[in-house]
């Protein structure tokens, strides 16, 4: 088995390599859907049907924008959380769809990005729905761990025998520090799949963000210090600004 790290639009993309099939540890955004296909068929110098699972680790535009279309291409199945409803479902599901995009493309912005096209289906169509601890289909060195927080159906790829773990959006290093991700959704299941993680003792936790990270106590300590109490999403930040834009028009007044 062999991890490979491919610079994707606006995060990292983990491939595994087996003598026989591929995996891919995260559904990417559509704009990487370019980047995957030509390394499997240039740099690896595989057969695209070579891939044979996605892994969906939640619904974020960097993390199931490409999946899909990957599918359509490459006949590999999509592996995601066993929910009962879509995470972006009615109306508000519509505007946060949209706002998560327009986030991407801000990312994208940030880093230097030309402007690509990041629309995806917002409601993901998945061949298998996997609970904690399930084992990956094909690929019986890697288990799903459900790692919420972030969202509600975040799922973390661990290989035990292996010593690595990829946790997706779980956390994010910021000057060289690792904090919490925004949204943070589910705040107290949040710290619940941090220890869940610290617990693993992994020699590897790879990042989405930023590629292997050290997750010792202290950057756990850290981590949990600064993490919020209270959810921290899109409308309650929408409501907080709204709620300072409405006081300086009184003060003014």
């Amino acid at each position: 088995m062999k991890v490979h790290q491919l610079k994707g639009y606006i995060q990292q993309i983990y491939i595994v390599e087996y003598p026989d099939k591929l995996l891919l540890l995260d559904g990417a955004s559509r704009a990487d859907v370019g980047t995957i296909l030509r390394f499997i068929t240039d740099d690896l110098q595989r057969h695209l049907s070579d891939l044979k699972i996605i892994v969906v680790t939640h619904m974020h535009p960097d993390h199931a924008g490409a999946a899909h279309r990957l599918r359509a291409i490459t006949g590999a199945k999509i592996v995601s959380a066993a929910k009962e409803h879509d995470w972006y479902s009615g109306f508000d599901g519509f505007l946060m769809h949209v706002t998560d995009l327009i986030l991407a493309r801000y990312m994208a912005k940030r880093l230097g990005q030309p402007s690509k096209n990041l629309w995806y289906k917002k409601a993901l169509n998945a061949d298998y729905h996997l609970h904690d601890g399930d084992i990956v289909p094909l690929f019986a060195d890697w288990q799903v761990l459900e790692t919420p927080g972030h969202t509600d159906r975040d799922i973390s790829v661990y290989n035990a025998a292996e010593s690595v773990v990829y946790v997706a959006d779980l956390m994010v290093e910021v000057k060289k520090q690792l904090i919490a991700p925004f949204p943070i959704f589910h705040p107290n299941q949040y710290r619940q799949s941090i220890e869940k993680v610290y617990q693993l003792n992994a020699k590897q936790i790879l990042l989405a963000h930023r590629g292997a990270v050290v997750f010792d106590a202290g950057a756990k300590r850290h981590l949990l210090e600064t993490a919020p109490m209270r959810p921290v999403t899109h409308w309650r930040v929408t409501k907080i600004k709204l709620k300072g834009l409405v006081k300086s028009v009184l003060a003014v007044r």
